[in-house]
């Protein structure tokens, strides 16, 4: 049975459990776990980090540890118990853990290994902190390390500050703010900015000397230099090195590194330098032979020196090589270091190239010890101490020193009989008093053990040296007393015996009798003359002489018998010995009374440091003197005992306090001393006024607080002796003490007067004294004490007055103080205390001060206070300051911050202290605070004020900037305070400003405050980790659902008054509801159905609501906010709202526009969060701009998404789209004066003058993107606008420019895209692709594959369909995304530009690839049963015509299929067509071989060898036996004239092949005669297997004329006799739709098939080896499984189509349903008009429409529709009535006219053509039959066309082509009638097509008219050789054309209103 748990609450998983047992709950190692049950050896319970899941467990996988609970039962809490230091540990390593794992993902690798090891160290401290074993000092240690490492690792991953104190996480509950703020601050400011060390120390670490002459032994002296002063200011660190320059005792590490120890910052200057001094140990000379006794001398060497602030700058852990320079000459070496620190450069010389000194230098930074536990290797390895010559900055009590400093300073001597100058080297010896040598009290510097002797270095012949060697006493004290000091001198001969002979000495005794040491200073000493054999050990026998001559009298022999002197100098180090006579003679007081008062006047002048030493001596003699001549030496005691008192303040004795304090409690005696003092300092007081130099009472008054503790320590003392006696006695002086200082402090003054310092002086020092009177007096005693003195202060000040500051200081002193902690005198002191606060906030002065003041009186405010006089103080305070606070804090955030670093630092904190003194208030107000604050405002006006001030301080509150980024613990209970307050608030507002009081301004205020306060990133929970998550929500809730229910609740009482927040708040509050919490939302939105409500009575409808809905928006969701719930809800809830409303309709009409454009945005925001760009951020933003043109309106934003538009098309390179979608803010423009607002990059400017910027912009974006065409367009357009203002300089310039591009048309070459269709289908596809298909416009040199990789690439989750049939409904309904993509081919408009002669193909091929509105693709397919023998016969073709919404190019890369035409067609239809572009090739290669267009033959050789040996291996026949047998004849006697025409079309091939060779013949090389005589054999065997003997009369009366240039005739025309009664229509869209035929496939048969099939079929395996031409695009399908032979359907890519293996590899899908190629020309198979007979899936007609020369229509669909331009961009809605508009629109093309040469190739030629005749008498009207290929168009067919590659093959084999054939003008129908037909045929289309909006910009004319033409026979020629009248320069048809256009307007009645101008932009 399952029991509730006890005890068993809280566990660890101890190993992973897995949950196969029914209601398990899965573990893993490590989860946290609460238990709720218990049952046999189960738990049942949940994991910590997801309590929603719940189930049960096995007991034995769980570690239980203890826990408390809270709540217990059902909402039960439990809480380790812990150490708090590992609790926050483990949960800070789990949320680590994750993060961890993400910087690897991130690829942050440095701070990836630093965290591992950080994590690692944090482990292993937790463990030794759970076993339990350390020592508390060491668990601090640990504890400091732990929080030190955890808080870097939450800086390094930007997670929160943790406020912490003595290393355990603080809970904000249990601490007041001002307190939980400066424990923040302290952390921040810690991590911030470190804190400078004041004292340093340096390692200097000895390795080597590199020198080439080295030999002899070295001692290597260093020591720190100041320059400025000319002084060592440290002791020598000596190390000894052996021969080869390296240190002696290597194994010893302390023998050769130091630390030279209290660097204090004054002694890290650029002046400070190390020295570094060399003495070598050998013979006297470096380069003389070895003595035979082998006397070693010191001798110098060399000496180096470093700046130490030099090691500041480098890298000071590097060893540095010191350059040893030598002096030139001894006399100077003891200067040598000054002479190369000031580059005396003539002293002394470097001693070699490779010679240096090889150190370690550091600087380290902190207190010693400290350092000893950073670096422990360093001080456990051992380190020598090197200290300052001389105490440290600072002096401690405990210090032991008693050194003595003795340098060798120099020495006069006199030759001695000598004829030279003598070798002098001074011995050292210390002796006491009984002459016994004192053993290693010598010492030449630190890391070396001292001397009991120590030997001078020598200089050589020098009788006046000078060492300046420096050696230390460390003689303890005891010794000192008759101990003296004795130098003696030798002579060190050069001879062999190398002796030293002593031929003097001196001493110094090192105290006097009196009992003073030897002074610090130079001393000359005197030499006294000794033999080598003198007795020096009896000390006593020279002691009794002189030893320095200043102390000698005037007449002393001494002086006149010797002139031999040496000099010292002596400093002593001492903490117990003194030097000072007065100082002794104070102390021996007694001994000689009659100096007391000379001495007490002496103590002044003493040095500190020798006052410090004898402390606690000074002070018994100075109250000893008190207390038995008290009325004598009184006044004087007191002023000693002041200097004392004062001297301690220095910083460089403050330390010593602490020994003042322990004598006042332990040694002090004087009970009667007291009054004494308290009448002396009376004495003073009451002097205040009067006195003329104020500057010892000043003194006096400093020293008040040691005064005061020396008064009650003597009181107290006196009490214990006497038992109370006297105690009246002295109150009373107390009393009237404190009465004579209120009295002082009380006077007014002016300025900075000497009475006005003194106050200040006081108030300094008077908090110190509560302490003491405490000790004596009552609390409340105490209290009223201060309360009076404080209370005494004059009110008045003057602004200059020092007394302000000091007052605040001493008011802070005071509420810090013990006195102000107790409830019972903090109610006495806290009105004095308001009283100056107010005073100073009221002002503005002394803010940093005040902050501080409050801080600590809310410090003492716990949260939870309930105590009553705790409820008063807060009605005082918020009675005095609550509205002094709310003032002040909005003035000081109004200000300007301070430039300087530190004022900006303490600007803020200023304002956070002032922040959590708010706070800390209104945590602490309760209702009855509220009510009485409330009811404490007179009127309506003042409580207005209130609740204004205080709603725009909570809004700075909820600022950023407010509080560091990490400090969210600060802003998580400022935020608590806020809402706590503004619920409070809120009734106000309801009782005081409602119905007839209502406040628009207040309410107003509220609302911001309540939406700023519930987007503020610190409430955003979903962005937090699930811990952090959890734990603000156990504490405070989700505050934004708290606020956002208040909101609603208030707006619910608003009423009427809602009207004034329409549509003001929709924006608020739409932002609010955009915050992904559920609740939330559903509290708020309703609000929404409330607005459109009242808006709707208000004015009739809620336009204002929409208008600003949508507004807000776009603005919000750009900024990542809103999601596909929100939009799911809000949809949801407000048709919810509506159904019963009258506006039912007009409500949910808006509710679903905004969802669309919700939807919209989403998809938009979605795609931009990808870094490259690519087509699905172009598509998304075009679907967007359209849906604010379209649907909303928005001008303003439909103009800013277009410049989004055309900077994704900048990054994307796509400059050809950029430029279109800059025309369409250019096409709202006109050329006006009209003044423009400065808008989005553009600046204040007249309209004009930004539409001649567009204007500009957009032809150089034309121009890179290789769109001269339209550039042109635009040039002409500029210059118009220039010529009528007669603006000639730009005009030229733009003529010139337009010039330009006509070259680059010629000169530059430009690459055909392929185009591809895409289908986007499946729910996860963004809103605009969704189930849609598009033509996409490819890249340069892109193919299918390359294409279709690039879009899986862009949609990297989607699937490739395999397959291109249409796909049914589960597909379009699938969660999922398919991409469906083959490429199609374009069907260019038809325009005469590319049926003249003579027009390049530079210019035509402009016009076959762009502005394309429809497409084709063609899938072959066999009807019924196939034939194995001839396929052909039932192979039809099913032709896919795709009709766009708008052209390509245009503003995008692709657009969306508007409509779909699908038309069958027959196995005949297919023959005639495939024929006929082969017999088009053929003629185009032909008349470029003539016209000498090839550079070589191989084209038209490959050409021919297709179709002839194709023709002979039995292509031609197959078409034979598939439709001229008497079968097939007789079952479709429809086809009697298709069949006519297909005999026609292999005859007519034969005849071009014919007259083919003959042109071959005349070209070809002689290495190809042997292929050419081939191919002449293989013809006439052609011929025959086509029955031919000779060609029909016809025919032979009609050779081909190959005229100069290119033909007339469009070589896609299809005879009429294919469909004589079909007609299709086709609407022209755009002026910038050119017409272009379109291109030739490049795939083709190959004469090389190996059997029939390979004939019909025309798979070609060696065309493109062989010939080597251009590959073509490929148009390989997504699927290899359902694409047909590559020929037939040129799916392969072109590399495929060359292999040799394709044929085996393709035959198995020939009869497969596959891709249309792009390589095919329009149409290789189909025609474009259709047999009635054949079936037609979709048939658009057209109405009122004129024919059109489109080389892929039949005359009857060639009829314009026109379509004027409409602003729109989406499908249309708009027509234009005006006939103006069609002004200005070109329609031709921007090509120059060709003038006619009568002379032409093509006038010769054609002249010996003899007359054609009709080839039967029903074609009698047809021109006649010319097969020249003259006639056929070229474009695209030569052997340089990039649409042109694969190999030349028969037509039969060319299945794959997909140019359309024309009919002829013999076959065309009457244009009248074509009309007829057209218009009867689809009205209900016309109309469709009619509302479809065409693109928004156009650089021609749509509406186009033009006269009907009657179109030749493909095969003909025309009458006349002259080439047709190129149509107008575009300029001209502004006004040419406005007649028809009106008439064509009237024609088609389709109203276009002017585009809409943007007023401001």
């Amino acid at each position: 049975m399952w029991m509730p748990t006890e005890h068993e609450k809280y566990g660890v998983v101890l190993a992973s459990f897995r949950a196969t047992v029914p209601h398990g709950l899965s573990l893993e190692i490590g989860d946290t776990v609460q238990i709720l049950e218990k049952c046999e050896g189960w738990y049942r319970g949940f994991i910590l980090k997801n309590p929603n899941c719940k189930g049960i467990f096995p007991a034995c996988y769980i570690h239980l540890k203890n826990a408390n609970v809270k709540n217990k039962g059902q909402f039960e809490t439990v809480i380790p118990t812990e150490d708090s230091v590992i609790t926050e540990m483990t949960s800070t390593l789990r949320d680590w853990g994750t993060m961890w794992k993400q910087l690897y993902v991130k690829n942050e690798g440095d701070l990836f290994h630093r965290l591992w090891h950080v994590m690692n160290e944090i482990l292993d401290l937790r463990r030794q902190v759970l076993v339990g074993h350390l020592t508390h000092d060491r668990m601090k240690d640990v504890k400091q390390h732990i929080t030190a490492r955890l808080d870097w690792g939450n800086e390094q991953l930007g997670l929160d500050l943790v406020p912490r104190k003595e290393f355990s996480m603080v809970d904000p509950d249990e601490i007041s703010v001002t307190e939980l703020y400066k424990l923040m601050e302290h952390r921040h400011r810690k991590k911030e900015t470190p804190v400078q060390a004041s004292t340093h120390h340096l390692f200097v670490q000895m390795k080597s000397l590199m020198c080439s002459n080295l030999g002899e032994e070295l001692e290597v002296f260093f020591s720190l230099f100041d320059s400025k002063e000319s002084r060592p200011i440290s002791e020598r660190f000596f190390v000894r090195l052996n021969k080869n320059g390296l240190p002696k005792s290597p194994e010893k590490t302390e023998r050769q590194t130091t630390l030279f120890v209290d660097l204090g910052n004054n002694d890290l200057r650029k002046d400070v330098y190390i020295t570094v001094h060399i003495i070598r140990i050998g013979r006297m000379g470096a380069g003389e032979k070895k003595n035979v006794n082998n006397v070693q001398y010191r001798r110098p060497f060399g000496c180096a020196v470093i700046s130490v602030a030099d090691l500041l700058t480098g890298d000071c852990k590097d060893d540095q090589i010191l350059k040893v320079y030598t002096c030139n000459t001894e006399n100077e070496w003891y200067q040598i270091h000054e002479n190369i620190i000031r580059k005396l450069n003539a002293r002394y010389n470097l001693t070699g190239s490779n010679t240096g000194l090889a150190v370690s230098l550091q600087l380290f930074h902190g207190d010693l010890e400290q350092i000893r536990r950073e670096y422990m290797v360093l001080f456990t390895r051992g380190v020598a101490i090197t200290k300052k010559l001389g105490f440290s900055d600072i002096i401690m009590p405990g210090e032991m020193r008693n050194d003595l400093y003795i340098t060798l300073e120099r020495g006069e001597f006199e030759k001695g009989g000598k004829s030279v100058a003598r070798n002098i080297e001074i011995t050292v010896y210390v002796l006491d008093g009984d002459g016994q040598l004192l053993k290693s009290y010598i010492s030449a510097g630190s890391a070396e053990p001292p001397l009991s002797e120590f030997h001078s270095f020598v200089l050589y012949h020098n009788n006046s040296p000078r060492w300046s060697e420096p050696l230390k006493l460390p003689i303890p004290v005891d010794l000192f007393r008759g101990s003296h000091v004795r130098f003696e001198f030798r002579h060190c001969s050069t001879k062999e015996k190398g002796e030293k002979k002593l031929f003097g000495f001196s001493f110094v005794p090192l105290m006097q009798e009196d009992g003073r040491t030897l002074p610090d200073g130079t001393h000359e000493l005197i030499v006294h003359k000794c033999e080598e054999n003198a007795n020096l050990q009896d000390s006593a026998r020279y002691l009794k002489l002189p030893f320095s001559k200043a102390g000698l009298p005037g007449n002393n022999q001494a002086v006149k018998i010797t002139k031999e002197s040496f000099w010292i100098t002596s400093f002593l180090c001492s903490t117990k010995l003194t030097q000072n006579g007065d100082m002794l003679d104070l102390l021996k007081w007694r001994a000689h009374p009659e100096r007391i008062a000379d001495s007490l006047s002496k103590l002044k002048e003493i040095d500190g440091s020798e006052i410090v030493k004898f402390l606690q001596d000074t002070l018994d003699t100075l109250f000893g003197i008190l207390d038995e001549n008290a009325q004598r030496f009184g006044l004087k005691v007191f002023d000693c005992l002041v200097h004392i008192i004062n001297l301690l303040q220095d910083s460089k004795f403050q330390h010593f306090k602490p020994v003042m304090d322990t004598y006042i409690e332990s040694h002090f005696a004087g009970t009667l001393s007291y009054r004494d003092l308290i009448k002396v300092l009376k004495w003073y007081v009451d002097r205040i006024i009067e006195a003329e130099h104020h500057d010892h009472i000043q003194q006096v008054l400093k020293a008040a607080e040691y005064i005061f503790k020396y008064i009650v320590q003597s009181r107290r003392l006196f009490s214990l002796a006497t038992g109370g006696q006297n105690e009246e006695e002295f109150r009373c002086c107390i009393h009237e003490l404190f009465m004579s200082i209120r009295f002082f402090l009380s006077q007014e003054s002016k300025g900075s007067s000497p009475v006005t310092q003194t106050q200040a002086v006081f108030l300094k020092t008077f908090p110190a004294v509560y302490c003491e009177l405490l000790k004596l007096f009552n609390i409340r005693e105490v209290a009223n004490f201060v309360r009076d003195t404080l209370g005494s202060l004059p009110a008045v000040t003057h602004v200059d007055c020092p007394l302000e500051a000091v007052k605040l200081q001493c008011i802070a002193k005071t509420v810090e103080s013990q006195l102000y902690t107790n409830s019972e005198s903090r109610c006495i002191l806290l009105p004095v205390v308001l009283h100056h606060l107010n005073m100073h906030l009221q002002e503005q002065k002394d803010l940093v001060m005040c902050a501080r003041i409050l801080s600590s009186m809310f410090s003492l405010i716990k949260k939870d206070s309930t105590e009553t006089s705790v409820t008063e103080e807060i009605d005082m305070i918020v009675e005095s300051l609550l509205g002094i606070l709310l003032r002040t804090i909005l003035e000081i955030t109004n200000r300007p911050q301070p430039a300087g670093t530190a004022l900006r630092l303490q600007f803020q904190d200023v304002t956070g202290e002032f922040v959590a003194c708010l706070l800390a208030l209104l945590r602490q107000m309760t209702d009855k605070h509220y009510q009485q604050l409330l009811e404490s405002f007179s009127n309506k006006d003042d409580l207005r004020d209130f609740l204004l001030q205080i709603f725009t301080v909570f809004r700075i509150l909820i600022r950023q900037e407010m509080f560091p980024k990490d400090w969210t613990v600060m802003r998580l209970v400022t935020n608590n305070v806020i809402i706590t307050t503004v619920l409070y608030l809120s009734d106000a507002l309801r009782k005081n400003f409602l119905n007839e009081h209502f406040d628009y301004k207040v309410w107003d205020s509220y609302f911001y405050l309540s939406v700023i306060f519930i987007n503020q990133p610190c409430l955003q929970l979903e962005m937090f980790s699930p811990s952090k998550k959890k734990k603000i929500l156990e504490k405070y809730g989700d505050m934004r659902v708290m606020m956002g229910c208040e909101i609603f609740s208030m707006w619910q009482n608003l009423g009427e008054h809602k009207l004034n927040f329409i549509p003001a708040m929709i924006g608020p509050f739409l932002e609010v509801t955009l915050v992904p919490q559920p609740d939330l939302r559903n509290v708020m939105i309703p609000i929404f159905h409330d607005m459109m409500d009242w808006e709707q009575r208000r004015s009739g409808s809620f336009k204002q609501v929409e208008a600003k809905l949508i507004d807000k928006l776009d603005s919000l969701m750009s900024e990542g906010k809103g999601d596909e719930t929100y939009r799911e809800l809000f949809n949801s809830i407000l048709l919810k709202k509506i159904e019963r409303e009258t506006w039912r309709e007009s409500g949910i009409s808006l509710i679903a526009t905004v969802t669309r454009l919700m939807e919209r945005l989403l998809d938009y925001r979605d795609c931009m969060k990808v870094g490259e760009v690519d087509g699905k951020k172009i598509g998304c933003t075009v679907s967007l701009l359209n849906f604010y043109k379209t649907e909303l309106n928005k001008e303003e934003m439909y103009i800013r998404y277009i410049h989004k538009l055309y900077d994704l098309h900048l990054k994307a390179q796509n400059y050809t789209e950029a430029a279109y979608t800059l025309l369409l803010y250019d096409e709202l423009l006109e050329w006006s004066e009209r003044p423009l607002r400065e808008f989005l990059n553009y600046p204040m400017q007249t309209e004009w003058q930004r539409k001649e910027y567009l204007h500009l912009t957009i032809i150089q974006n034309f121009d890179r993107g290789k769109c001269w065409e339209n550039g042109i367009i635009l040039c002409r357009e500029l210059a118009d606008q220039y010529e009528t203002y007669y603006d000639y300089r730009n005009l030229s310039k733009m003529r010139m420019m337009e010039a330009s591009l006509y070259d680059k048309i010629m000169d530059q070459q430009r690459l055909e895209p392929e185009f591809f269709r895409v289908g986007f289908y499946g729910k996860k596809f963004p809103f605009f692709l969704r189930n849609k298909e598009f033509v996409c416009r490819g890249h340069d040199y892109e193919r299918l594959e390359a294409f279709q990789q690039r879009m899986l690439n862009e949609f990297p989750h989607a699937i490739a369909m395999q397959h291109v049939n249409q796909p049914d409904e589960t597909i379009f309904q699938a969660e999922a995304q398919y991409l469906q993509i083959y490429a199609v081919s374009p069907i260019p408009d038809s325009q005469d530009v590319l049926q003249r002669d003579g027009v390049p193909d530079n210019i035509k091929s402009f016009y076959k690839v762009n502005h394309i509105w429809k497409f084709r693709y063609d899938r072959p397919f066999h009807k019924g049963a196939k034939d194995k023998e001839n396929e052909f016969k039932s192979l039809w073709v099913e032709r896919t015509t795709l009709t766009l919404v708008q052209s390509l190019p245009g503003i995008s890369r692709w657009f969306e299929v508007e409509k779909r035409e699908v038309v069958e067609m027959s196995p005949l239809e297919n023959a005639i067509e495939v024929i006929e572009n082969k017999n088009l090739q053929l003629r185009t290669l032909i008349t470029q071989c003539q016209a000498r267009q090839m550079q070589n033959i191989n084209p038209l050789t490959m050409c021919l060898n297709g179709v002839i040996d194709a023709a002979v291996n039995g292509g031609l026949a197959r078409y034979q036996e598939a439709f001229f047998i008497k079968d097939y004849i007789v079952n479709h006697p429809e086809d009697g004239e298709k069949i006519g025409r297909l005999r026609e079309l292999m005859f007519e091939q034969a005849h071009i092949l014919e007259y083919g060779l003959a042109v071959h013949e005349k070209f070809v090389p002689q290495d190809m005669r042997p292929l050419h005589k081939k191919l002449v054999d293989q013809f006439h065997l052609m011929k025959s297997s086509l029955g031919i003997q000779d060609f029909p009369a016809y025919v032979r009366a009609s050779p081909i004329h190959f005229t100069n240039g290119s033909p007339r005739i469009c070589r896609n025309s299809v005879p009429n006799a294919i469909s004589p009664e079909g007609a299709r229509l086709t609407s022209r869209r755009s002026p910038l739709s050119y017409p272009a035929v379109n291109r030739y496939s490049s795939s083709s048969l190959s004469s090389q098939a190996s059997n029939e099939v390979s004939n019909i079929t025309g798979q070609s395996e060696s065309s493109d080896e062989v010939f080597n031409m251009q590959p073509s695009p490929s148009t390989s399908s997504l699927s290899s499984t359902h694409s047909a032979s590559p020929n037939v359907t040129s799916s392969a890519p072109s590399s495929a189509r060359g292999s040799p293996l394709l044929s085996d590899k393709q035959k198995h899908s020939r009869d497969n349903f596959c891709l249309s190629p792009r390589e095919r020309p329009c149409s290789a198979i189909y025609p474009n008009q259709v047999e009635p007979t054949q079936r037609m899936l979709s048939h658009p007609p057209g109405e009122n429409c004129l024919p059109r020369s489109d080389p892929n229509l039949a005359a009857p669909e060639k009829v314009v529709n026109p379509t004027p331009s409409s602003w729109s961009l989406d499908s249309g809605k708009e027509a234009n009535s005006q006939v103006t508009e069609c002004v200005g629109k070109l329609v031709s093309p921007p090509v120059p006219p060709r003038p006619q040469h009568q002379g032409s190739p093509a006038r010769n030629i054609r002249s010996l053509s003899p007359v054609a005749t009709p080839r039967s008498p029903q074609k009698s009207s047809m021109q006649s039959f010319t097969p020249s290929p003259t006639e056929c168009h070229t474009s695209g067919l030569v052997s340089n066309s990039p649409g042109l590659s694969g190999s030349y093959s028969s037509g039969i084999s060319t299945l794959s082509r997909c140019s359309v054939s024309e009919t002829s003008g013999a076959e065309t129908q009457p244009s009248d009638h074509l009309l007829t037909t057209s218009v009867s045929s689809g009205s209900d289309e016309l109309i469709r097509r009619e509302n479809k909006t065409p693109p928004p910009y156009s650089v021609y004319e749509r509406s186009n008219s033009r006269r009907p033409v009657p179109l030749p026979h493909s095969l003909s020629v025309p009458i006349t050789t002259d080439p047709p009248a190129l149509p107008p320069k575009p300029h001209q048809l502004r006004s040419n054309k406005l007649e028809n256009d009106g008439k064509r307007c009237e024609q088609v009645s389709r109203p276009r209103p002017l585009p809409r101008k943007v007023s401001q932009l």
